[in-house]
């Protein structure tokens, strides 16, 4: 079905079966997968004799791998430099594949191995069962390259309990599968062992009845091993106060400023180790999603893609700082982070204090009209 060989679509049994086939990239997200994926969703959402969808990533030498590790940082930046359109299409028309998974009318299974992160996470926070392993790693990281947690974070992260959508906006905090079920971001743990098996359950199973999947995926399921003991008995209440406490405490406050000083006054070495990762985040691109997961919380899915393609636009063409694209946050943090390794971002500004709010409002303010939005086909 697939014209794209980094993306294997293929129905097997009931099943429409898609394998993010770029390993070597971490199944990074290039424009012809999001392509290739919308496409093979769209035939079979038409399609009586595909019941379900089935998504994983290959590894280089084993049939799962990392899961996906988001866009392709390194076509953002040389488009970014070189003024390449297709960078627009690339977020169009993967915001339109995030809210299309959302609102998918048939159960999506994700098969979360290895790394989801970004893009991966768009991928799999819309889809109806989330499979985690031992191996899986999430989080949204994107304030340290720059950005803000997109592919549809504001809207999936603001609906999290309390201000852990603040947390893990803000610090881009990775965590194992035990603390991605407890905070909703997963559903069912499969050892990873056994993840091949499940797959070819999936395609010789009768799924046509109802329950008929939650059944086959509840043959493979097995009590969560915690592959973040730290993190996981920090987010436990019968080991004692919980790290949820402190972060409703601390990331509950009205501004990033607050936030911090709070942070700054707690005594735990959760807050301590917050602050360091606070410390290398673009302090401007922090208070850009502070504000997008404090907004998301009253919008509508297809609303909260709109602000996102409006922000992602302003993070590559920063007009109102009089920024060209090379000078971007964004472009500097992928620089730092992939280009030139260096891992020192130089961020304008350097220090949370200096970020005020003519820099943050404009990135809320639309470069289109709603007649004209890339995005004004959406509906929830």
């Amino acid at each position: 079905m697939s014209h794209c060989s980094e993306v294997i679509a293929e129905v097997r049994g009931h099943v429409g079966c898609i394998t993010l086939n770029r390993p070597q990239a971490l199944n990074a997200l290039s424009l012809a997968m999001i392509r290739a994926i919308t496409a093979a969703l769209r035939a079979w959402q038409r399609d009586v004799g595909v019941v379900a969808i089935a998504i994983r990533g290959v590894g280089k030498s084993a049939p799962f791998g990392h899961f996906c590790a988001g866009g392709d940082i390194r076509f953002f930046h040389r488009a970014a430099l070189s003024g390449d359109a297709e960078l627009d299409d690339f977020f169009t028309e993967e915001y339109a594949l995030n809210h299309f998974i959302h609102r998918f009318e048939k159960p999506v299974v994700v098969l979360l191995d290895g790394i989801v992160m970004g893009g991966g996470m768009g991928l799999a926070q819309g889809a109806t069962h989330r499979v985690v392993t031992e191996n899986s790693r999430l989080a949204m990281p994107e304030t340290l390259i720059g950005l803000f947690p997109d592919v549809g974070g504001g809207y999936f992260l603001s609906r999290l309990k309390g201000h852990l959508g603040e947390w893990l906006a803000l610090t881009g905090t990775v965590v194992g599968a035990a603390t991605a079920i407890k905070i909703g971001w997963a559903d069912r743990y499969v050892p990873s062992h056994r993840l091949a098996q499940l797959w070819e359950a999936l395609a010789q199973a009768n799924l046509a009845g109802e329950g008929g999947l939650s059944e086959c995926l509840a043959e493979f399921e097995e009590p969560v091993v915690p592959v973040d003991p730290a993190l996981d008995s920090l987010m436990d209440p019968s080991t004692g106060p919980t790290i949820t406490a402190l972060i409703d405490r601390c990331f509950g406050q009205p501004t990033v400023s607050e936030i911090v000083a709070t942070l700054a006054s707690t005594d735990h070495p959760w807050a301590k180790t917050t602050l360091e990762a606070l410390a290398k985040r673009s302090p401007l691109m922090l208070h850009v999603a502070f504000e997008q997961i404090r907004r998301a919380r009253g919008m509508t899915l297809a609303d909260e893609l709109r602000m996102e393609r409006d922000l992602v636009r302003h993070c590559f063409h920063l007009h109102h700082l009089n920024r060209r694209a090379g000078q971007t946050e964004t472009a500097e943090g992928i620089r730092a982070l992939a280009i030139d390794k260096d891992h020192h971002p130089r961020w304008e500004p350097a220090a949370l204090t200096e970020v005020t709010a003519e820099m943050v409002d404009p990135f809320f303010v639309s470069p289109w009209p709603s007649w004209a939005h890339p995005l004004r086909e959406l509906r929830d």
